[in-house]
Formats: C-alpha cells, structure tokens, sequence
C-alpha cells in the first residue's frame, strides 16, 4: 500500500475540514484553468476536488481510502480508487494537484514517476504536503504516552515529512523540472481540539501500535492535556514544478 492510515469518512469530514480549508493556497498555486484536465492525487473525499471542478477544470481524483472514495462520489467527483505509486495514466493530464496526501505515501519514488508519467508535456504538478519538522511535538508526546502505557509506538514511520532538498531529489530523479518547494511554520489551531485529531489522524498508527479501541479516548485526551493547547505544530511544505515539454 502507497498510503499508510486508515480513515472514516465521517469523523474526517467533521474532524479534519481544516485541511481542505487551509488547503486554499495550495489551490491557488495550481490556478486550474476552464477546460483543463486536472489530476487529484491523494484526494480524500473530494473536498477541494471539488473546488478544481468548480473553477471550471475537468478533475479526476484518486485515493487508496474506500471509504473516502465513497464520499467523494457521493457528491458527484469522478473518483478512482487506487494508490498513487499504481497510476498507469499516460500523458492524459496538464496538470496534477496534491493536498495533504504525499507525506501518507511512502513509496514516494513510484508516486513521483507516476504523477509524471500521468502529465502531458510541459504540465504542472502543484500542492503542499507535510514537511520537516511537521507536528514534532505532538507525536512525540504522542509516542511518550503510548510507551507509558506499555504500547510500543511502531518502528517504522508511516509519515514522509521531507526537506526541501530531499523533496527535491526525489521528484528531480523523476525528471521533474522548475521545483519550487518550501518549508512554511503554520502552527495550526485544532477546531475540535488535540484529542479529536489523535483520534482521527493517527488511528493507523495506533491500530499498528496494537492499541484497543477502548483505550483510545483516553489516550487522545492525555495527549491533549500534555500538549497543554488546542494547536498543533503543522509545518507544511508547498511546491509546484513541471515536466519538461
């Protein structure tokens, strides 16, 4: 599998719409065209897909989620379900877009080789992702609480938080040109507050950390009362490059 979570649909409309809100800029960045047609990659359940089509693009999402697959055709996206790094597209696309999904997907090499292949000459590639230094300090509290409670945290990272150079190469090895990436501190504010996103966004790693769902609450809720405020340490990294024609 490319992504490395496991998600419910309703608790991430409820708990996780900061992302697609915040997800704008990135949006901007891509600036989809009336009669484009645009790739969404890693597009949960459609909510800024949404926003491309309604600018006036012809988008096609896809997402390894079926549950997330599920809400986003439910309100009428033309959505696949598939993980990125398995994209067989072949130059159908002038321009693809990601937000908030890249940092999920581990097998980053075949993602990126994928995107590229999936853009006609001289498409663009835009978005934001979770970069160096994203949300330290709450998953370390995080894995200091689960290690309290006899709960080894998982030796393998199911994040890929990047530097802008490692970013970089990874996507310039895929014959990427024109990388513009950058680190942006964006510390943000949790609307339902530190447990809920606990609960919500790191509900793979705690199925791998062996935890019982009825301890989870109460775990969510000790993190939160450690991390003592209702904002996590996001750290995002935004970029937009080309394939050459």
């Amino acid at each position: 599998m490319a992504s490395t979570s496991r998600w419910d649909a309703a608790d991430y409309a409820r708990v996780g719409r900061f992302v697609s809100d915040l997800g704008e800029a990135a949006l901007d960045l891509l600036d989809p065209v009336v009669g484009e047609r645009i790739l969404d990659v890693g597009c949960g359940d459609g909510a800024l897909t949404h926003k491309i089509a309604e600018r006036g693009a012809e988008v096609v999402g896809i997402d390894n989620s079926p549950q997330l697959v599920a809400a986003a055709r439910a309100i009428g996206l033309d959505v696949l379900e598939m993980d990125a790094a398995d994209m067989t597209f072949d130059a159908e696309f002038d321009a693809a877009f990601s937000n908030a999904a890249l940092h999920w997907m581990l097998e980053k090499e075949r993602v990126a080789k994928a995107i590229f292949r999936a853009l006609k000459p001289g498409g663009r590639f835009a978005g934001e992702m979770g970069g160096d230094g994203n949300l330290a300090k709450l998953r370390e509290v995080l894995d200091a609480e689960l290690v309290a409670r006899g709960y080894p945290p998982p030796l393998k990272s199911s994040n890929w938080y990047p530097s802008v150079d490692d970013f970089a190469a990874v996507y310039e090895a895929a014959s990427f040109t024109q990388i513009d990436a950058r680190l942006i501190e964006r510390p943000t504010p949790m609307p339902d507050g530190i447990g809920q996103w606990v609960t919500t966004f790191r509900r793979g790693w705690l199925d791998r950390a062996g935890v019982p769902e009825a301890e989870r609450a109460e775990i969510s809720e000790a993190v939160a009362h450690a991390v003592g405020s209702p904002t996590a340490d996001y750290v995002r990294l935004r970029f937009i490059m080309r394939k050459p024609h």
